[in-house]
């Protein structure tokens, strides 16, 4: 769960609207640190051909989630870390989350 701001959000309703998206092959989303906030929601996506713009997924996603839900941040990545039984390593996310800011 994010907490951003004192609202509670769950990744998997975000990951599940951006996995709709026609160029999305696949998603997860994190909380990343906020100096206001505590955290604002990160998606790190997976492209399915050419990566669309960030600003056209936030647009898709105004269309499904509430704004305070929109990911802030994004980033496209080859291939999400997942374990044997296929859940998403989040944890290896927040870690290269951290290094990289």
């Amino acid at each position: 769960m994010i907490i951003s701001g004192g609202v509670n959000i769950y990744p998997k309703e975000i990951e599940d609207v951006l996995t709709m998206h026609p160029s999305i092959a696949d998603a997860a989303v994190i909380g990343v640190p906020h100096p206001d906030w505590g955290e604002t929601v990160k998606a790190v996506l997976v492209a399915r051909g050419e990566a669309p713009a960030p600003e056209e997924i936030q647009a898709f996603c105004s269309n499904h989630l509430a704004k305070f839900k929109i990911p802030k941040v994004i980033e496209f990545v080859e291939m999400i870390p997942r374990n044997a039984s296929g859940k998403i390593l989040k944890h290896i996310l927040r870690d290269q989350a951290r290094q990289s800011s």
